[in-house]
Parts: C-alpha cells; structure tokens; sequence
C-alpha cells in the first residue's frame, strides 16, 4: 500500500463541504453577528442615554448650586456689612465714651490722637505690617476706658494716691476688658486686650495679672511704651509735662520709678530708633 492511501480513506471520510453549503454556513455566521451587533448597539444606546440623563441631572445640579452660591454670597454681603455696620457703631460709642472720660481724667482727646500715633509708628518698626499696625492703632484709643468707672477724687488727686485709692484706680484695666467685651469684633476684642494688658511690665511688675515677658501681648506691650512717652510728655495734677529728652532718658535709663526693665528690650531698641518721630507727632498734636 502506498503513503496516498491512507490520505484517500480520509477524504472520503471526511469529504468537503461543497461551496453552497460553505455560503450557507457563512450567511449563518454574519447573522449571527449582526444579531450580536445589533445587541451591542441596543447596549451602548441605553449606556448613552442612561450617560445623557446624568450629564442633565449634573448640570441641573450645577445650576442650582450656582444660583444657591449667588444666594449665599447675597446673604454674606448683606450680614458682613450689618456686622461692619455694627461694629463700627459699637466703636465709635466707645470711642465717644473713652473721649468723655478724657474730660473726667483730666486728658485730652490730642493724647487718644497722639498714642495712635506712636503705636502704629511703633508697630511698623517693629516689622508688623501696615494692616496689623494700623488695626492695633485703631484699637489702641480705648485703652484707658475703664477709667470712666474711677471716682473722679481719685482721677484727679494732686497727690500721691494712698493703698485704697491706687487699688482702686488699678481696676480700671479689668473694667476696661470687661466694658469691650459681648460684642464679636475683632477689633473690639484686640482692644480689651490692650486695655486689660497695656499696664503689664516686662519683668512683671506691672497689674492687674502681673504678666510676664512674652505671657503679655504684644499690643498690649507697645501700647504700654505709647502709652508712657506720652504720659511723661504731658502734664498731670500729680506731676509737670517733662522735655522729649527728658522723658527720653527716663524711658531709657530710669528714674526711680521707670526702669528699663519694664519694657521689652527689642521695644526700647526700636524706641531708639523712631523716638524723633515720637517727638514730631507729640509737637504736631501737642494740646
């Protein structure tokens, strides 16, 4: 038997198809896939309506959070210039109040003037910026209206003040912070700060806390040394109004009373350094 054979038993075995049978099954095999096609189709239709749907609802969404941010915004403008509004006439009663007081203390408004003034000189040599500068020196008027609640024999005593009186006029701090405080204002709230601290001493020998170094504020520090220049600049019922130099020397060396020591050391470099100014503000807003 030759190797031929075996291939002949083969093919008509297996005999192959004939070419409409072969169209035939090639028909069958396209149908199917345009039946599978067209599944595919119905699928990616729905998909791209089901995506459509969303990309409406989104935007729908969208809108709606835009108009309800505008709404918002409406309402934080109008509740942000209530507030300003009110804050700012919260301020100037105070500031009218702490005038007021003035007359009682025996002060006048140039001084309210002059310690804005040097503090914001101050503060700026000091390396605060100008919006922190100027916001400690719009607070920095009402330091002392806690004095409003002094008896005035007390306020306006020539004489030394005896243990009784001097307990009494220290309270003007706390009574200070307290008539600035219930408001929510910043500005009011760095204020009572400044009226609660701005008769601390650096080495803690200051009231009413007796704070200490960095544990007091540091508006109420440069008020403190504003706050000093200038109630050795002017006259006093107990005390005369004494030269710049003079205040100067005490401020920087002592006198008995006033020490170097109880201000920040860093102040008193920057006191050296702007005191002509000082001194050209206290000449410009002199009473």
């Amino acid at each position: 038997m030759t190797d031929e054979e075996p291939t002949r038993r083969i093919m008509a075995t297996n005999p192959q198809p004939s070419l409409e049978q072969q169209i035939t099954e090639l028909q069958r095999q396209l149908k199917e896939a345009q039946i599978q096609l067209a599944l595919y189709a119905q699928d990616l239709h729905r998909v791209w309506v089901r995506e459509r749907e969303q990309s409406h609802a989104l935007q729908a969404a969208n809108l709606q959070l835009q108009a309800f941010a505008k709404d918002l915004k409406t309402s934080y403008d109008a509740e942000k210039r209530k507030s300003r509004e009110l804050e700012q006439a919260h301020y100037e009663s105070l500031l009218r109040l702490t005038r007021a007081m003035r007359y009682k203390d025996d002060e006048s408004a140039a001084h309210i003037e002059r310690l804005s003034h040097y503090t914001e000189v101050i503060a700026q040599h000091l390396g605060l910026s100008d919006k922190e500068a100027n916001f400690i020196a719009a607070a920095a008027p009402m330091h002392d209206v806690g004095k409003i609640g002094v008896p005035d024999v007390i306020l306006l005593k020539k004489g030394p003040l005896d243990g009784e009186e001097w307990k009494m006029m220290k309270n003007h701090a706390a009574l200070g912070a307290s008539l600035l405080k219930g408001v929510h204002s910043p500005l009011l709230e760095l204020a009572g700060q400044i009226a609660l601290t701005h008769h601390e001493r650096w080495d803690g020998s200051g009231y009413p806390q007796g704070l200490q170094g960095e544990e007091i504020p540091l508006s109420g520090r440069i008020v403190m040394l504003a706050d000093q220049y200038d109630a050795l600049r002017s006259a006093r019922p107990y005390k005369p109004a004494f030269t710049h130099e003079h205040t100067c020397d005490i401020i920087l060396n002592g006198d008995g009373r006033t020490f170097p020591r109880h201000f920040e050391p860093r102040l008193l470099d920057v006191f050296q350094d702007v005191h002509l100014k000082l001194r050209t503000i206290y000449v410009q807003l002199c009473d």
